[in-house]
């Protein structure tokens, strides 16, 4: 089994109020099928993600991102004492090991995953497969300063220029600890949520996945009862555009840029 670095993305899942439904729209828009023994989305028979039931109607329809850590219940004071909070201790999950959730000071909920019997993602950065997380806050210092102290993030600050933004743009690039700072390193990142966001959208987190042709999963995700929230665009890294599944559940799209029309 891999041994993952502390606070790297190791797995995703969503909790679906229809998981048959949820089935078929990622089934058709992934290539997904689906282990039936245990709520595990397959990507050519290897593990990419899971689909669950939401068995509490409260809770939202969303994405969430795992963190690796070797001991969640460390980790989890680690969180209280730099200002974040827990939404769920540590539990255990039988072959699954032991999960929880957090969130961070800017309320960006996440979740914790100490390795069980396998270790979450069997295939990453593929066309069908998760690439990318980011947290979106409204209290960057704050933030930056929590993952910092909590998983020992190395951030470089983004250059507006490089990245073809305004130069007010405030994006803050993560690698993990004991790596050297850099788009062969990076994870993820950083960004707030600006003037453009709905004013009572909170910190959160958004998953992105790999496809083959942004624009084309666009038009998949609107034919299978979906919405695209933003529509596809261009960046250094890839054309990127921002989805609802045909439940509600928010989700991020990239297609490299060898694969960009």
């Amino acid at each position: 089994m891999a041994v993952r670095t502390e606070g790297t993305p190791c797995w995703v899942d969503a909790q679906l109020p229809d998981l048959e439904a949820g089935k078929r729209f990622y089934g058709e828009l992934f290539g997904w099928t689906f282990d039936a023994d245990r709520d595990e989305a397959l990507l050519d028979g290897r593990r990419v993600a899971g689909l669950l039931p939401k068995r509490d109607g409260r809770m939202p329809t969303t994405w969430t991102v795992y963190l690796a850590t070797e001991n969640a219940g460390t980790l989890a004071q680690r969180i209280k004492d730099a200002g974040g909070q827990m939404v769920m201790e540590p539990y255990p999950v039988g072959p699954f090991g032991v999960l929880a959730l957090a969130a961070d000071p800017g309320g960006a909920v996440f979740g914790l995953r100490q390795a069980g019997d396998d270790d979450g993602f069997e295939k990453t950065n593929e066309p069908g497969a998760f690439c990318w997380m980011e947290v979106y806050t409204r209290r960057p210092d704050a933030v930056d300063t929590f993952y910092a102290t909590v998983f020992g993030y190395l951030g470089r600050q983004a250059d507006p220029g490089d990245e073809g933004r305004d130069p007010g743009f405030d994006y803050r690039v993560w690698s993990p600890p004991g790596s050297r700072p850099g788009d062969d390193s990076a994870f993820g990142g950083r960004a707030v949520i600006s003037d453009d966001f709905p004013v009572e959208m909170p910190g959160h987190v958004l998953v992105y996945f790999v496809v083959v042709d942004c624009d084309e999963a666009c038009e998949t995700t609107v034919r299978l009862g979906g919405r695209v929230a933003t529509p596809p665009f261009d960046t250094p890294h890839g054309r990127i555009a921002v989805l609802h599944d045909n439940q509600g559940a928010r989700f991020a799209v990239l297609s490299e840029p060898s694969a960009t029309p």
